[in-house]
């Protein structure tokens, strides 16, 4: 028996069917017999689904799922050919629909990307170069999205309304100069324009003329796995030298209390800062590399080891007035580490607050100074005086008693 007869004998395609049935319904028997012993005995999926087999076996399933759905369009379109029949299924067609209908899913996706996952962008800038920086952000991402939506219907319109249909023949078109000057030139008048805004930008933040009537607050900040420590340049405005030698455990930075400029400096727990004061960060790494971050301040900067690294920036929402625009009575601005800098990188994180300037003169008087007596001993410097103990207060009444039982 050739082929063709085999393939279109109503016998054998009668066997294949009860064949097929009579293996489903095995099958089906034994899924209905495992599903009733489970049943009475449920299994925790979760570590199942957690692991990393699953979802290779789940991604090889799919593609032996699509491999047969292949297969079996490639049997359908033999048969027909064997038979001498027409072509069965116009691919062009479907292709062509595929293509409109990704563009319509492609679209609405953009749509629901803004509108859902929009909101989980950047927070709010609080410093003056945070609100430079989003516009720069907002402006580009608006251009991209019109360029990516219009260059998209292009691309899936072209191949919808010219896809074969066998009645007409593809225009051969190999060569613009009209459309390659466009295509080059407004692109690149875009870019330019984009570029300097980000230079002009970058130059605003880095490259700051200091106001000598507005002169910013130095903090030294100093990463270490897995901590920050900060210290404020106490009275006199200058944070004292460090030497990575003197590093002791006395003296976990390291400080040179031989430059006098370091003797009033002053650690502390949290960052506080005054609003609307430029603030001027000095960035130093003990140990690796890590990343220096405040989202809301749009502040990023590497720490490095062996080098300093400096950023000046103006916060403008107090802590308080974030509450009240977040709905948050819990809001807490952070400076966090963005560096995978090893086993305890979660932990690098601490609070900043951002009060009034009368807020924070009150703080930085409360806050302890650096130089501690086992410091100054181990500098050969004076050690301060303890607190003279007040004299025990006598009980008048127990005197007189004591002074009338005498007389008796």
């Amino acid at each position: 028996m050739s082929l063709r007869k085999f393939i279109s004998n109503k016998t054998i395609a009668g066997l294949a069917v009860i064949l097929t049935a009579f293996a489903n319904t095995g099958a089906f028997a034994q899924a209905a017999e495992a599903a009733a012993a489970t049943a009475e005995k449920p299994v925790d999926m979760g570590p199942v689904y957690k692991s990393a087999i699953f979802y290779v076996l789940a991604f090889l399933v799919l593609c032996l799922f699509i491999a047969i759905i292949g297969k079996a369009l490639k049997v359908y379109e033999l048969t027909r050919q064997a038979q001498d029949k027409p072509k069965g299924i116009n691919w062009d067609a479907i292709n062509g629909f595929l293509f409109a209908l990704f563009l319509i899913v492609g679209i609405y996706g953009v749509y629901w990307e803004y509108t859902v996952h929009g909101n989980m962008l950047l927070p709010e800038a609080a410093s003056e170069h945070g609100k430079k920086i989003d516009q720069m952000f907002n402006i580009t991402l608006i251009i991209t999205t019109i360029v990516f939506i219009l260059t998209h219907i292009a691309l899936f319109g072209f191949a919808y309304l010219y896809k074969n249909t066998g009645k007409r023949k593809a225009y051969y078109y190999p060569h613009n100069n009209a459309l390659e000057r466009l295509w080059t030139i407004i692109p690149a008048l875009v870019l330019t324009v984009l570029v300097l805004m980000g230079f002009l930008t970058w130059r605003s933040i880095f490259y700051k003329v200091v106001d000598p009537n507005n002169k910013p607050i130095s903090i030294e900040i100093t990463s270490a796995q897995f901590s920050w420590t900060i210290r404020y340049p106490g009275a006199d405005g200058v944070v004292g030298v460090k030497n990575y030698k003197l590093i002791n455990s006395a003296n976990s930075l390291g400080i040179d209390f031989n430059d006098k400029k370091s003797l009033d400096d002053q650690v502390a727990d949290v960052m506080v800062i005054p609003v609307n004061k430029p603030v001027r960060l000095i960035l130093t790494s003990k140990d690796v590399l890590h990343s220096f971050y405040m989202p809301h301040f749009r502040v990023q900067l590497n720490t490095v080891p062996g080098m300093t690294s400096f950023f000046e920036f103006t916060p403008t929402i107090t802590t308080a007035e974030m509450k009240k625009k977040t709905n948050d009575p819990k809001f807490q601005y952070l400076f966090l580490c963005a560096k995978i800098c090893g086993q305890g990188h979660y932990n690098m994180q601490k609070e900043v607050r951002v009060v009034s300037q009368e807020e924070y003169n009150v703080w930085i008087a409360e806050q302890a100074p650096y130089l501690t007596d086992d410091l100054r001993k181990q500098f050969n410097m004076p050690v301060t005086a303890a607190p003279a103990a007040e004299p025990a207060a006598t009980d008048t009444s127990a005197v007189n008693t004591n002074q009338i039982a005498l007389k008796k």
